[in-house]
């Protein structure tokens, strides 16, 4: 959801919670009978695969909405945790149906949430099926930032909430492999990055290397610090 769809629930909101940095808003098994929209902050979805791996699910921004199994489900299958102090709106699932069902608006919003949802596990699994490594990374930093563009913030400058880590685990990559290719990027001058914070200094090379059309050098100019 966008947004200004997020304020249209507002007379759903029974409250609001505020997590720090590494704070829990629910895990596998818990009771799912609310949803949360993101009003500031990132939210870090992810779950435990039958190998007994953790596997990032999702990164969810101002203005998405967290929790949307519970819905459909009677307890929640993922981990979400707070990726720095955030802020989330609390709406009972019961109170959403119930409106949703009376309100043609609010029913279109909800199936296009469960829409973006859907699109998102697809687009995924197609990066981990298909993409090379140094697809899934630039298909990852575009990404992010097309969603941010989204809801009003900078485009081709931000922070990365999440860890290299966390990046790795939700492309499949090792930790390893995000570092180097960041590396390689901005040895060629598509990105810059300190830390976490992320500038696309060249959005067409990025588009370039999603279509397989433009490698990346084998060793990085520059390190990254």
């Amino acid at each position: 959801m966008k947004q200004t769809d997020i304020t249209r629930l507002v007379p759903l909101v029974r409250r609001r919670v505020r997590l720090l940095k590494g704070d829990t808003l629910y895990r596998p098994g818990d009771d799912a009978h609310t949803i949360y929209a993101v009003r500031a902050g990132t939210i870090r979805t992810s779950m435990c695969t039958a190998g007994g791996r953790n596997h990032v699910v999702a990164f969810h921004l101002p203005g998405e909405i967290v929790g949307l199994d519970s819905v459909a489900h009677a307890t929640h299958t993922c981990e979400a945790t707070a990726l720095e102090d955030t802020s989330l709106c609390v709406i009972p699932s019961a109170a959403l149906k119930a409106q949703a069902a009376q309100l043609t608006s609010l029913r279109d919003r909800l199936l296009e949430a469960f829409s973006l949802e859907a699109r998102r596990e697809r687009d995924q699994a197609i990066v981990l099926g298909q993409m090379t490594a140094e697809e899934r990374v630039a298909t990852f930093v575009l990404g992010l930032s097309a969603r941010l563009s989204a809801r009003g913030f900078a485009a081709s400058e931000f922070l990365l909430r999440m860890t290299r880590e966390d990046i790795g685990s939700h492309l499949g990559l090792k930790l390893e492999t995000v570092s180097r290719i960041f590396s390689r990027m901005a040895g060629a001058g598509m990105i810059r990055v300190r830390s976490r914070h992320l500038t696309i200094l060249d959005r067409v090379k990025l588009e370039d290397v999603t279509k397989g059309h433009s490698p990346l050098p084998q060793r990085a100019a520059v390190a990254l610090l």
